[in-house]
């Protein structure tokens, strides 16, 4: 474990009122917690810089002096402030807390509506292209995609800092996001500075600093907030796929395994003008083998007509009856648009699971009293398999993917709605 920071003890020159220095030689400025003085460390006499006034009951969620870990080392707040921007009238704010280690040096962890980050000031400049319709920054290969650029003030200080803070400095922010990573560039009057941050957790940051209770709870889509469902969106179109693929052998087998064996043919006609009984039953047939299913086809030569077929499928020798019915209708025509069909002159109706024996069919057609006679042929098909079932399940299969990927790309909806570009519809292109 690292050693900790080094501790020096003065008194404000305002209030008297005792103070600690943590970072020692590093710490150029400190804050008064008690009358809010910021003091000049380096003056031996502690010259006042600026004494501000700030709202009552400012209380960081992690202490000054409270040591944890991070990335392995133990670091050490020694410093708090709060930064604000303000869009369109509406002031928001953040904060961040300022972490020391005497080998490592100082980095951060921000924290925004209960959503954190681990944030190190960076040596390797990255290249920003501003010539696509956002600009990306390039850092050690992966990009990052402009997010927000805003005017950040200073609205808080407490603790000590390596350089001379001021509430009031205000500061050109520019952020850059590749979830769950953030690239922020910070400008003032003559100083250019580029961070890393990294999104934590507030569970995360709990545990690492030993903090009672629990953190606050996240609210909204943050910048860098990794998606729960990138990659498991496109790990569940896999799976998908592959059972795609399953159900469709199995769909194969089905139909290479059928008999869809011809039993039955009879050709028709009916004619709604002549009167007298329209019903009438086929000539016996059988069906053979195991119990299976049983298609009866309906083939007309409707044309811009319709009918209606009650059709039983009747046992000579038990008397079950398998009772359906079949509309068929056919339409054509020409508009301003050019030709148009409507229907069909087919139809066709699946009984499953039908045992073997004597049958035949009770046939009763149906059509308007005026309209012109239709010929039609009907014929009945043993073990013929019902592909609908399959339709079914490559239907249900596509469920939980396609949700997947609607709440995907939702979360990255609301993301980009917080950043300069609400309301397109991708924020960095990523795959999900």
């Amino acid at each position: 474990m690292s050693a900790p920071a080094q501790v020096k003890a003065l008194n404000c020159p305002s209030c008297g009122a005792p103070l600690t220095i943590r970072a020692f030689e590093h710490t150029l400025s400190a804050v008064c917690g008690n009358c809010l003085s910021i003091l000049d460390t380096k003056d031996p006499n502690l010259q006042v810089l600026q004494q501000f006034k700030a709202r009552e009951g400012v209380q960081p969620r992690i202490p000054l002096g409270t040591r944890g870990k991070l990335r392995g080392d133990v670091y050490e707040v020694v410093g708090y402030q709060e930064r604000t921007i303000t869009v369109d009238d509406v002031p928001y704010f953040w904060s961040e807390y300022l972490l020391f280690n005497p080998y490592k040096g100082f980095r951060y962890l921000t924290e925004y509506q209960g959503h954190w980050n681990d944030v190190a000031t960076l040596r390797n400049l990255p290249q920003v292209d501003t010539r696509g319709p956002r600009p990306v920054a390039t850092l050690l290969g992966e990009k990052y995609y402009h997010f927000q650029t805003a005017s950040a003030t200073t609205t808080y200080v407490l603790g000590e800092f390596p350089w001379r803070v001021r509430v009031g400095d205000i500061a050109e922010v520019r952020d850059f996001v590749s979830p769950p990573r953030m690239l922020s560039q910070e400008g003032t009057e003559g100083e250019t500075v580029w961070s890393l941050g990294e999104y934590m957790t507030g569970a995360r940051v709990w545990e690492a600093f030993g903090l009672p209770g629990s953190p606050p709870e996240a609210v909204g889509v943050f910048a860098s907030q990794p998606s729960p469902y990138k990659g498991s969106a496109k790990g569940v179109w896999l799976l998908c796929l592959f059972l795609l693929v399953a159900l469709l052998a199995v769909a194969q087998a089905f139909l290479a395994f059928s008999r869809q064996e011809q039993v039955f043919r009879g050709n028709y006609s009916f004619s709604p003008r002549s009167g007298g009984e329209a019903s009438f039953v086929t000539e016996v047939f059988e069906l053979k083998g195991r119990p299976s299913s049983v298609e009866v086809g309906v083939n007309t030569d409707l044309a811009n007509n319709w009918a209606y077929f009650r059709l039983a499928l009747i046992n000579g020798d038990t008397g079950q009856a398998y009772d359906f019915g079949r509309e068929v209708s056919y339409y054509y025509g020409r508009d301003s648009d050019g030709a148009w069909t409507e229907g069909r002159a087919n139809d066709r109706a699946v009984i499953p699971t039908v045992p073997a024996g004597r049958y035949y069919l009770r046939v009763e057609p149906e059509m308007d009293a005026g309209a012109s006679p239709v010929r039609y042929e009907l014929t009945v098909r043993r073990d013929v398999p019902y592909m609908g079932w399959f339709w079914m399940a490559a239907g249900l299969l596509l469920v939980p993917p396609a949700f997947k990927s609607l709440r995907s790309v939702g979360f990255e909806r609301r993301r980009w709605q917080e950043s300069d570009y609400a309301g397109s519809s991708s924020g960095s292109g990523d795959d999900e």
